[in-house]
């Protein structure tokens, strides 16, 4: 049985609704900024191929530009890549209908975005319940969930408050809750931490680290701190320009980095003890 829980393969992405001129080229190996320069096209990603292992959070680092958020909203088909294809558990989501993509979000794959994403009508518990609303669950079942969740990211109390009464760090542990209500396998995370003060950064990832180690998610893990990618990651995607420059641990990429870029990135980065 195969350890790998998510695949891309040779994603592209052109941001035009005639793609094929720089689809051509990108084939042909030019560079997406020698693609950009002849075409005046918009290259997301230029051929990014990758896996991430069942049961590990993987960071997935780069500069900005470098295409971690589109990758990261390729895998839950928020974009659609112009070629490529992205595998669950060997199977093709890019082949799925709109409904048989809807079951894939409200059950396998949850998402928690950097702007927090709540929705400041309802309160937390509402929006904590969101998603199993969405998937009709029994009431009573919710709100068990619920409150099981909001307790776990030390929250009970605030149940019936709204976001806007809340702290940044408090907002994002509602994220991180209603992330999790839905009991999906994968967990995406596109910064979502970078808008914290520093020590709440800390104290989220720290709790992070324990509800994975407990509960065996696949997470995918989008930041540009590389001291944050180090702490939290057992793999990195390291991308530049819409491409992967280097796949390995984070041993790996201080010990033998692909590239100057790569170790520019880690050179002040260093391994947690």
């Amino acid at each position: 049985m195969s350890d790998i829980k998510l695949e891309l393969r040779n994603l592209v992405k052109v941001f035009s609704n005639r793609p094929e001129p720089a689809l051509t080229l990108l084939n042909q190996g030019l560079s997406k900024a020698e693609v950009q320069q002849r075409t005046g096209l918009s290259i997301g990603l230029a051929g990014v191929s990758a896996h991430f292992k069942k049961g590990e959070i993987s960071c997935v680092m780069g500069l900005s530009g470098s295409g971690k958020s589109t990758l990261i909203r390729h895998i839950n088909r928020l974009i659609d890549p112009t070629s490529g294809e992205v595998l669950l558990d060997g199977q093709n989501l890019l082949a799925l209908d709109l409904e048989q993509l809807r079951q894939v979000r409200r059950h396998q794959i949850s998402m928690v975005f950097q702007s927090f994403a709540l929705l400041p009508q309802l309160t937390v518990f509402d929006n904590v319940a969101f998603g199993l609303q969405v998937r009709g669950e029994d009431k009573a079942q919710t709100r068990e969930q619920v409150m099981h969740w909001l307790a776990t990211v030390g929250l009970e109390k605030e149940a019936q408050r709204y976001p806007d009464e809340l702290s940044g760090g408090m907002r994002q542990r509602v994220g991180l809750a209603r992330a999790l209500a839905t009991d999906a396998e994968v967990l995406l995370m596109d910064e979502a931490f970078s808008a914290l003060d520093p020590l709440t950064r800390y104290e989220l990832q720290t709790q992070l680290q324990q509800l994975q180690a407990n509960l065996g998610k696949t997470i995918i893990f989008v930041t540009h701190d590389v001291q944050e990618a180090f702490r939290l990651g057992h793999h990195i995607l390291m991308l530049r320009d819409g491409q992967v420059e280097q796949a390995g641990t984070p041993q790996g990429l201080l010990d033998t980095p692909a590239s100057d870029y790569v170790a520019q990135f880690v050179q002040r980065a260093q391994l947690p003890t």
